[in-house]
């Protein structure tokens, strides 16, 4: 107990202080002194009772500081000041705030201390920064940027070594992690699995709480799959549970909890790839964690709640073989739900739940009661969640099924309109990830075309919008086409849309979802190529600056597979870091005078340039109509309808090419190939004979001009060109015509690969030819060519003497060795094997000497002069089964290099007889050379077709009509 002389003795000192304050006004050079010295008097008598006094001493002590700028020589000793008055507040009043400033404090002041001084002695230690750091570790997680930010602080004040700096790294994490569930930033959760990796790594096997940060590092990982559908995250959050129960035996405390998220890591692989090996094993899991959290434990409601999430998967994958798992997941639902009070923060998880299974009985029972207690469990959450809360797509989600439900069995119109609302609002919810928000939004267009609803056409809209953005945001080639691929119905949305747009006779919207929704992968890549000369002349800046990025960007997204986890992420976060500031430079550019749609999905009228030197032809194969889109020079498109077709018409002629395909390569050259002859019939009558005809009679388009087709779907795999009706006109007076004795074919795989390839031509390029044969490829790369350098000898013959030659073979054909000179020379015949990968089409390639030259190897090579490329080599201009809409192929990759105009093939080419096509091909298109004409790569098309007109005795039906042109 203080003595009364004490007290006034010190009421004396803070008078006398008072008075010096006053004889110190402000600009004074001793006021901060005489603040400092009032304010440590008045806290030497701070009573706990005296909340006034405190906060008017903390005041002055802040006044103090301000006149001790950073640099001056007292600003340590005033900071400590102020953090003592803080800490002595915090200690009698608990006031948050106050720790946190405190750490704020510390972590200016400690650099300022010098190690070894009074004043490092009185900072550190247990009584000072220690002891806030224990402080702040102990507060509880706060995922506002303040708490990150105050989070962030005290991990400073914990360098490597110290002894918090495990648990203030992990408080970090926790914090970063709870801002992703509360926002959805994809920044956040890359951020706080890169800090749970550093945790990791600070724990070696015998570490007690290694099992922990394995669990908490597994966990970020499957939220990252939720949110961006990367398989690999998921696959090695399973390869971290495993780990983790290894060191979790049946008795260990953490066994529960690792059963329950191993059990939600398999559901979510089960509801991926289908497996029922997966589905089973989260049941048994979560029934293990049930019996180690018996009644009373107040976390057995959350393993019910997984078990029953785990049963309506199982359910739903098969009704049939698991009829009794739909009532027991809804029993444990409703018990998990009433553990939750109503200002529970995870309560909306658990109305959610119920919710979904109650729509599923409905479904099966057509119980009114169900349907609407889900809509109102529904209501409830949204109700109880913020407007960009992540898990309200959840909720729209749910409440959409049941209002499409109740619909489907009462038939009332405001049910459809509310799905279909939902619909929109869960693919809008701009907090949610890309790859659920595309999921709803595929069965939003797939709902809306059955029940014929006018929202269909916005709904492809948006998918293919979203699956742009999506897959933007992966960081390399091959992790593009993984994020393409894994939405299963996702291939025929292009054909599915543009088929919606023709049925509602919005025939120019047709062709711009065709377009916007195929060969993606291409026009991602060829973004960062787009010539900038126009940018230049309006604004030099921005175009040197959208220059370096798009360098960078197409550096950063290089083709190898980064397999090191951790390499993988640092990669995805400096991609995605070099797109955020090409997104906002491109955003920047729109904003400028005459470029507002800059590298937005391109118009007709910009689309239409295609057809400056003749009509494109769109043909879509689609499961609800299969039509033609004529493109031509100027107006209107022209849609010629295929009434009699089907899709599986279509996937029919398909498989019947192929097999008779097969057929033709084990048959003499002189036997008959009468049941292609019959395909090729069939093609001409049911789908380029009512082209040729709107083409020569509606379009007015004359006889031998050329034309382009742009096949969908199943019909890339048909060899279109070649429809021929092989028989005799009605009247006897001859044979009727065929497509290539009417017109000059070529394929193009988009309308913008076309009209790219046009804007890159030059004029009065200096021309050099590059002949690369390689007859004796690698080890496992294919059987010898004999044929090969006899072709090569043919080519080098006749290339005109003008025209430099360069001849590339054996030892000499290496991989580099090729691509060298594709990048040198502006003409190249190549002759060698191909092959086309069918699981993943980047792996496809040429074989040379020492190894393949892969399509991916083709694509980062950059040949601006490049022209013309003729690939006598097998499969070079087919796409694989998972992506046909894509045209992912040896002769897109050499056109997207930078060739305007290439010869490439559907099948398997014979070497014996493909020298005769060669022969007559390169006869035609140098006709004139003589004369010291430049040879012209856009007269290909037409010396392809004199070329295989004039072998038809010397060369079977299937080895003329292999060979294909595609571009100018």
């Amino acid at each position: 107990m203080r003595s009364k002389s004490g007290v006034s003795h010190l009421n004396g000192a803070v008078n006398y202080f008072q008075w010096v304050v006053a004889q110190c006004p402000v600009g004074h050079p001793d006021r901060g002194a005489a603040l400092t010295n009032l304010a440590c008097a008045r806290l030497h008598g701070y009573s706990r009772k005296d909340r006034q006094d405190i906060d008017s001493t903390i005041s002055l002590f802040r006044d103090a500081l301000a006149l001790r700028p950073q640099g001056h020589p007292d600003r340590p000793l005033y900071l400590l000041h102020l953090v003592r008055a803080l800490s002595w507040r915090y200690n009698y009043q608990d006031t948050t705030v106050d720790i946190c400033e405190c750490a704020q404090i510390y972590h200016e002041l400690l650099p300022l201390c010098l190690e070894g001084t009074d004043l490092w002695s009185t900072v550190a230690g247990e009584d000072g920064v220690d002891g806030v750091i224990c402080e702040c570790i102990d507060l509880p997680t706060d995922a506002s940027d303040e708490g990150i930010c105050l989070k962030r602080a005290v991990l400073e004040l914990c360098p490597m070594g110290h002894e918090h700096h495990l648990i203030a790294l992990h408080e970090l994490t926790q914090a970063v992690e709870a801002r992703f569930g509360q926002c959805g930033s994809i920044d956040d959760i890359d951020e706080a699995i890169q800090l749970r990796r550093e945790v990791v790594s600070l724990c070696p096997e015998e570490h007690p709480e290694r099992h922990t940060y394995l669990i908490n590092l597994a966990s970020s990982l499957s939220l990252r799959f939720d949110h961006q559908g990367n398989s690999h995250d998921l696959d090695e959050a399973i390869c971290l549970y495993d780990e983790a129960m290894r060191q979790c035996p049946i008795e260990h405390e953490s066994r529960y909890a690792l059963l329950d998220n191993l059990g939600g890591a398999l559901i979510d692989r089960f509801n991926q790839r289908s497996n029922t090996n997966d589905i089973n094993k989260a049941i048994t899991l979560y029934r293990e964690a049930l019996t180690l959290r018996p009644p009373g434990n107040p976390d057995r409601y959350t393993t019910l709640n997984n078990l029953a999430t785990a049963l309506k998967s199982r359910y739903d994958h098969d009704k049939l073989d698991a009829p009794d798992d739909l009532n027991e997941a809804i029993d444990m639902y409703r018990e998990s739900l009433q553990s939750k009070q109503a200002n529970h923060a995870e309560r909306h998880v658990y109305l959610i739940n119920l919710s979904s299974v109650l729509c599923s009985r409905f479904t099966e029972t057509q119980k009114n009661e169900d349907v609407e207690e889900a809509i109102l469990l529904c209501q409830e959450s949204l109700a109880a969640l913020p407007p960009l809360h992540p898990d309200r797509c959840s909720s729209y989600i749910w409440l959409q099924e049941a209002h499409l439900s109740r619909y489907r069995v009462q038939h009332n119109p405001t049910d459809l309109s509310l799905a279909m609302e939902n619909f929109r609002l869960s693919s809008k919810h701009p907090t949610q990830g890309f790859p659920r928000r595309i999921q709803e939004v595929i069965d939003w267009a797939r709902q809306a075309e059955v029940y014929q609803h006018e929202s269909a056409l916005e709904a492809y809209q948006m998918c293919l919008e979203l699956f742009d953005n999506h897959v933007i945001t992966r960081s390399s080639i091959i992790s593009r086409r993984d994020a393409a691929t894994a939405f299963r119905v996702a291939q025929s949305l292009p054909v599915d849309a543009a088929s919606c747009a023709i049925r509602r006779n919005d025939l120019q919207r047709a062709v711009e979802l065709e377009e916007q929704g195929r060969g993606q992968q291409w026009s991602l890549a060829s973004r960062l190529r787009t010539p900038l000369d126009d940018l230049k002349s309006a604004n030099l800046p921005l175009a040197h600056k959208l220059s370096e990025l798009n360098r960078h960007l197409s550096d950063a997204q290089g083709s190898a597979v980064i397999t090191d986890s951790v390499a993988a992420d640092i990669a995805a976060r400096e991609y995605r870091t070099l797109l955020t500031e090409w997104e906002a430079t491109v955003a920047e550019i729109r904003s400028l005078q005459g470029f507002s749609r800059f590298l937005l999905p391109p118009s007709y009228d910009d689309l239409q340039v295609a057809a400056h030197h003749g009509p494109v032809i769109i043909l879509i194969a689609s499961q609800y109509s299969c039509n033609a889109l004529i493109v031509p020079t100027s107006g209107e498109p022209h849609h010629v309808p295929f009434p009699s077709l089907t899709l599986a018409d279509v996937e029919m002629l398909k498989g019947d090419f192929a097999r008779e395909i097969r057929h033709a390569s084990f048959m003499g050259p002189n036997e008959s190939r009468m049941n292609l002859i019959v395909l090729l019939r069939k093609i001409w009558d049911k789908v380029m004979l009512p082209i040729a005809k709107a083409l020569y009679q509606d379009l007015k388009v004359k006889p031998r001009s050329r034309i382009w087709l742009c096949p969908t779907a199943a019909f890339t795999s048909i060899p279109l060109h070649a429809a021929h009706p092989s028989r005799m006109k009605a009247d006897n007076s001859g044979r009727e015509l065929c497509l290539e004795d009417i017109y000059i074919c070529s394929y193009t795989p988009t309308l913008s690969a076309l009209i790219r390839a046009r804007q890159t031509m030059k004029t009065h390029v200096t021309p050099s030819f590059a002949g690369i044969g390689q007859g004796q490829p690698g080890a496992g790369q294919g059987t010898v060519l004999a044929a090969v350098d006899s072709e090569l000898e043919l080519v080098c013959k006749l290339v005109p003497p003008q025209v430099k030659f360069t001849h590339l073979s054996g030892e000499e054909a290496t991989q580099a060795g090729a691509l060298d000179a594709l990048r040198r020379n502006t003409w190249v015949h190549l002759a060698c094997h191909g092959k086309q990968d069918r699981v993943q089409p980047y792996y496809s390639h040429f074989a040379m000497k020492d190894k393949p030259l892969m399509l991916l190897d083709i694509m980062e090579n950059d040949a601006p002069q490049a022209e013309f490329a003729f690939l006598s080599a097998c499969h070079t201009a087919v796409g694989d089964e998972e992506t046909p809409e894509e045209a992912i192929h040896l002769a897109a990759g050499l056109q997207f290099s930078g060739f305007k105009s290439v010869i490439g093939t559907l099948w398997a080419v014979d070497d014996a007889t493909a020298k005769h096509v060669v022969k007559a091909f390169y006869e035609e298109i140098f006709k004139g050379a003589e004369e010291g004409n430049l040879p012209d790569c856009t007269k290909a098309a037409s010396a392809l077709n004199h070329a295989t007109h004039s072998v038809k005795s010397k060369v079977p039906l299937e080895q003329r009509i292999v060979l294909v042109h595609i571009g100018v």
